[in-house]
């Protein structure tokens, strides 16, 4: 499963793409906002640190103003993944972007007949937004695993981009059940790592260590 990471702060990005754990990134309008950078700038400059899809949103809510936008954004790198919303405006410019040779991310899935109509307009990702889901007691993984179901049943390329992701047993799952990409927050992903046995067992290794006097160097 492909790790993409949910922010627009550079220090962040560039801390996990060193360890190899940064495979793209994804941005929206709220993450730009709080980066407190000017779009295109800041979206450049991920571009350039990271090498794989870099997700840029456009704010547009028309088709063809989305279109505009969305080409605008794909000026920006070659890696550049314009990112629309699920409506029907969104899907008519996503068949037109994706027409041209642009990835584009349809965002904001929360059904498998969102996630049917974005493959056959040409999604190179979709988005189902895992937590939102979660957050009216509805289980986003049911969406995940229904999205799976039909894409394999019909050989659909559009990659399952699971997003809104807020625990490691999110990522997890995702993983379980045969998301293409996942993409979480820099603090998500880190806690992957951590596990109290992990830290219980490191703890009594160093002390026997210490009370050894084992030096390596």
């Amino acid at each position: 499963m492909k790790f993409f990471v949910d922010t627009a702060e550079i220090d962040a990005i560039a801390e996990l793409n060193d360890t190899g754990m940064v495979d793209g990134v994804t941005t929206n309008p709220s993450l730009i906002k709080k980066s407190g950078r000017d779009i295109l700038e800041v979206t450049k400059e991920i571009c350039d640190l990271v090498s794989g899809p870099v997700s840029a949103e456009v704010v547009a809510l028309e088709a063809d103003a989305m279109i505009t936008e969305g080409r605008k954004l794909a000026e920006i790198a070659e890696n550049i993944a314009v990112k629309l919303p699920l409506t029907w405006d969104g899907l008519k410019a996503c068949k037109v972007l994706s027409g041209e040779g642009k990835m584009v991310n349809v965002t904001l899935c929360f059904s498998a007949n969102q996630a049917l109509l974005a493959a056959k307009a040409g999604a190179s990702f979709i988005s189902p937004f895992i937590g939102r889901l979660d957050d009216i007691n509805l289980d986003g993984m049911d969406l995940i695993e229904d999205i799976r179901t039909i894409y394999d049943n019909y050989g659909f390329e559009t990659e399952i981009l699971a997003a809104s992701i807020r625990s490691v047993n999110h990522v997890q799952e995702c993983a379980r059940i045969g998301a293409d990409v996942m993409t979480a927050p820099p603090e998500v992903i880190k806690k992957l790592a951590t596990h109290p046995l992990t830290d219980k067992g490191l703890e009594t290794f160093m002390k026997d260590a210490a009370s050894a006097g084992i030096k390596i160097v």
